[in-house]
């Protein structure tokens, strides 16, 4: 391979991620000691004009907090003094932190790959980082390399693990000046020069060459006087990580796949490969500001994965550990949930693929007045699945394509009844756990398969 960034857009996706479906991305720093943001809204369905001074995303707390007046101001003064933010690293313990309990959860839950945070905005990095002296998780805090941890925990699973790198935003490093909108980020927020540059590379590289992720999450850019350095970068990674993937967000050097987050970026979704990430609630890092209201529940949350998975997408899931090192029970509840489900439902998301266009459509026709149901479809070669939620009285008409699959193949992958016949308009099926929020999947025998 060379340095020529357009060989590497001929390199294939690797098999295991778009097979994987599903990954479990991980925010923990030392915005987790004050754990503090307000819940206002889903980036992409949140006004921009607002977004800063109001941001839902904890881990941003250094930077809301400097914003005069927003309530993230008022709050460290009146909470914590307005002390140095270097502080929280020194409070921030982990006393609690087992990664093999973290990873058995993940791996219940059907997640394929795990992705944590390795430095985030704040620029504090969770191994011993090259150039960070001692603003690292090795010598304050909790005096641990967290990133070899997790690595270890992980892949003892069989999960894949990958890493989170805040390439084109260090406050600490890369300081500028404080963020208080999106059209301010490039020309006063990121750093661009060689010196912000050529730290971040020797980082990068470092992680690839400790860790061997199969996973390179880069966020928010690279510095523009680093950008010569990426082909070279990428074919030293995947020199190194032969099955290895690198997500979009370089300014467009190379991507293996495109990420949307929450509801940003939805016109990735129509790419060969995509992903979409989000939290279990409206912040990456753990936020103790956030209720039940403002939480996926496992219901949402299966229905969130399957259709990601129905369209062609990975979902990558995050949760946001607490200072002490736990995961927050309202997060766990919810991987157990997906966990639970998953038991007899993964066969129908792990390593399917959509139906073909015009083959299904994602919804359905109730037999009553009440509302239609929750309808998405996958598929592998043998077998189509149809995910119902919410069917009134646990009947439903599926709208697929004649011929297309075989009605008295019908059986609910949690082993309860269905019945199931061919009728004008598609498919009638009938189960009482079709009413449930928690989607059902009825596995069809294809037809004609391939």
């Amino acid at each position: 391979m060379t340095d020529d960034p357009h060989s590497l857009t001929s390199r294939p996706v690797p098999a295991w991620f778009t097979d994987a479906k599903f990954g479990v991305f991980i925010h923990w720093g030392a915005y987790s000691v004050p754990a503090w943001a307000e819940p206002t809204g889903e980036l992409g369905a949140t006004d921009p004009e607002v977004w800063f001074a109001h941001n839902p995303y904890a881990e941003w707390y250094w930077n809301t907090s400097q914003i005069e007046g927003s309530p993230a101001w008022e709050h460290h003064r009146a909470v914590h003094g307005g002390r140095p933010y270097d502080d929280f690293l020194d409070l921030w313990r982990a006393e609690s932190f087992d990664p093999g309990d973290w990873a058995d959860l993940f791996a219940r839950a059907g997640a394929r790959y795990v992705v944590p945070t390795t430095k985030h905005h704040d620029g504090i990095a969770l191994w011993d980082a090259p150039g960070t002296g001692t603003r690292n998780t090795v010598h304050r805090g909790p005096r641990r390399d967290l990133v070899a941890d997790l690595a270890g925990a992980v892949r003892a699973r069989g999960l894949r693990f990958g890493v989170y790198y805040s390439g084109g935003l260090d406050w600490y490093a890369g300081r500028r000046a404080v963020i208080r909108h999106e059209d301010l980020i490039d020309d006063y927020g990121r750093p661009h020069e060689a010196a912000y540059a050529a730290y971040a590379l020797r980082q990068v590289r470092d992680l690839i060459d400790r860790y061997r992720p199969d996973v390179l999450w880069n966020d928010i850019g690279w510095p523009d006087l680093g950008m010569a350095d990426l082909p070279g970068l990428f074919t030293h990674y995947y020199a190194a990580v032969s099955e290895g993937v690198v997500n979009d967000r370089w300014d467009g050097a190379h991507a293996d796949y495109l990420t949307s987050e929450y509801q940003a970026g939805r016109e990735k979704e129509a790419a060969a490969v995509w992903e979409n990430c989000r939290g279990v609630g409206l912040s990456f890092g753990y936020n103790r500001n956030e209720g039940p209201e403002h939480l996926l529940d496992p219901a949402g949350a299966v229905r969130l994965l399957v259709d990601v998975v129905s369209r062609g997408g990975n979902l990558l899931l995050n949760v946001g550990p607490k200072a002490d090192g736990t995961l927050p029970e309202e997060q766990r509840a919810v991987l157990e949930g997906i966990a639970s489900w998953m038991a007899h439902h993964a066969t129908a998301v792990h390593a399917t693929r959509p139906l073909e266009p015009g083959d299904a459509v994602p919804g359905g026709e109730t037999l009553t007045e009440e509302g239609p149901p929750w309808v998405r479809w996958t598929r592998d070669d043998r077998h189509a699945y149809a995910f119902v939620a919410g069917a009134p009285g646990g009947e439903a008409v599926l709208k697929i394509r004649p011929g297309l699959l075989d009605p008295a193949t019908a059986a609910l992958l949690d082993g309860g009844p269905v019945s199931a016949a061919a009728v004008p308009d598609g498919v009638r099926v009938a189960s009482p756990g079709l009413g449930a929020p928690l989607p059902a999947a009825i596995r069809f025998t294809l037809a004609s398969p391939g």
